[in-house]
């Protein structure tokens, strides 16, 4: 069942999130930056379990992020990641963004769903504010990728 979060689901997600960054396929999140952003973030629960994961936040003007889009082991493949995108997406247009963007690095799954690789340059300097405070910075690998709405 995908639903949007709640405050019981922040160290659920947090440790979800958290699995992935310890393997370097995703940045970390600290509980404060995940309670401080709970509204923008989407869930799957099966068996009373968060699953899968994934945030919108809008950054700019007409301009989205897809971020922190997790899913436990167990139920890859099972069409969990896609239905987080789409609520992602469609939650975008809901709100009227025209582009969503992502920063990754798997960037062929998010290939499949219309995104297309750009320069990070091509992207507006604020949201590279978050970037400033990560572990990985200047030298993050993450790849760049837009879609338009």
């Amino acid at each position: 069942m995908i639903r949007k979060a709640k405050i019981k689901d922040i160290k659920p997600i947090q440790e979800l999130i958290n699995s992935f960054a310890r393997q370097n396929i995703m940045l970390a999140r600290s509980l404060n930056e995940l309670y401080e952003n709970m509204r923008d973030f989407w869930v799957v629960e099966a068996k009373g379990k968060i699953v899968g994961c994934a945030a919108m936040h809008i950054s700019w003007d007409d301009l989205a992020e897809i971020k922190s889009v997790a899913v436990a082991k167990k139920y890859h493949g099972r069409g969990v990641g896609r239905e987080l995108i789409e609520a992602c997406l469609e939650e975008a247009v809901d709100l009227g963004a025209n582009k969503v963007f992502v920063l990754t690095y798997k960037p062929e799954y998010f290939k499949k769903f219309g995104f297309k690789r750009v320069k990070h340059e091509s992207l507006p300097h604020k949201i590279w504010a978050e970037c400033i405070n990560c572990c990985k910075f200047p030298d993050c690998q993450e790849i760049a990728l837009l879609k338009s709405l």
